[in-house]
């Protein structure tokens, strides 16, 4: 059974600086790296050092309150340019991920309420980041707890990227579900997508999950139909980078084929994500942004050349599941069920998530 006191912490603040374990470094090592210049911090979310959107998000703030304390103003207009320098270098580093641009302009909101001197607003940006923080860890335990409900004892639940510790602050989204219900006593298996083309399933998802003991099989992304054929899939949860006000969600490339896998095999798929993942400044999927990365992410395995000099590649980071693909919204204040234009809004509505 996973220990809640000893899952792993993502993103930290010590000593002054921005702590992060490097992902591209696993499952071989753990390794963290302390980031003293806010620029570092950019380029982790930009080469994935780090990743998952809540994770992002986080990162963000924390590199923005870093480079806050770097800056050298003689006003308080000067500081505030200068921090939108800054905060359009983290809004560039990754499209997608909602997170990030919730975590930015709420860091930005600070300078215009804080109405001391200077050093009082970079004061209080590190408390905002810390705040931000503490929040997505809250967040990710009620997410779990509200999941939990979802599964019965003995499930098997299969998964797509990584949802867990490692893309939030800790313990995880659709992860956070999984581990919340072990708590209670439940006994649930995981079954973890490799997800191509940087295998987060395989790389992170089976890591964390056997750091903690908890039972987890690692399959090929094109062998979920058959398992859910052969009735071994009791529910599919999944993280989410941007929910549209109709509950469409962005989620790592190859979420929507499971999600209409899961609707044919009549396998429930639920998204698994704190409220700051909604958009409801968009209203439908088709207008969330879409990262395309590298080719060589999909060229190349561990710096070997596997497709052929000069074939064309395309390499989206993510897909839109439509909304009446999902079974059910799992957030840090509820489960929210279809239709979702009416209860996401309901339900954003009610809290007074900070600005």
């Amino acid at each position: 059974m996973p220990d809640a006191e000893k899952v792993l912490q993502t993103v930290s603040w010590k000593g002054g600086k921005v702590r992060l374990i490097d992902q591209t470094a696993l499952p071989e090592r753990l390794t963290y790296l302390d980031l003293g210049d806010w620029r570092d911090v950019a380029q982790a979310i930009r080469t994935m050092v780090v990743r998952g959107a809540p994770a992002i998000g986080v990162s963000a703030a924390l590199g923005m309150a870093l480079g806050a304390r770097g800056i050298i103003a003689e006003s308080r207009e000067s500081f505030k340019k200068r921090m939108e320098q800054i905060a359009e270098t983290f809004r560039a580093a990754r499209p997608t991920a909602v997170n990030l641009f919730y975590a930015v302009d709420r860091m930005m909101g600070v300078i215009e309420k804080v109405e001391g001197n200077i050093v009082d607003i970079k004061d209080a940006l590190i408390t905002e980041a810390l705040a931000i923080l503490g929040e997505d860890i809250e967040a990710n335990r009620a997410i779990g707890m509200h999941g939990s409900a979802l599964l019965q004892d003995g499930y098997t639940v299969l998964t797509h990227c990584n949802a867990g510790a490692l893309a939030t602050v800790s313990y995880g989204t659709a992860l956070g579900v999984v581990r919340y219900a072990i708590e209670e006593g439940k006994r649930i298996q995981v079954v973890a997508d490799e997800t191509r083309p940087r295998l987060q399933g395989m790389k992170l998802t089976a890591w964390e999950l056997a750091q903690d003991n908890i039972p987890v099989t690692i399959i090929a992304d094109n062998m979920a139909a058959v398992l859910m054929r052969e009735g071994r899939i009791d529910c599919v949860i999944v993280g989410a980078d941007r929910i549209a006000a109709n509950g469409d969600t962005a989620n790592k490339i190859g979420t929507y084929s499971v999600a209409v896998l899961a609707q044919y095999h009549k396998v429930p798929f639920y998204v698994a994500a704190p409220l700051s993942t909604v958009d409801m400044q968009l209203p439908t999927g088709s207008r969330i942004p879409i990262e395309e990365r590298e080719t060589i992410e999909m060229t190349h395995v561990e710096g070997i050349r596997i497709a052929p000099e000069g074939v064309p590649v395309w390499n989206p980071a993510f897909d839109v599941t439509p909304n009446e693909l999902i079974t059910a919204i799992i957030t840090e204040k509820g489960v929210v069920r279809p239709p979702y234009d009416e209860t996401l809004k309901k339900l954003v509505e009610q809290v007074a998530i900070p600005a």
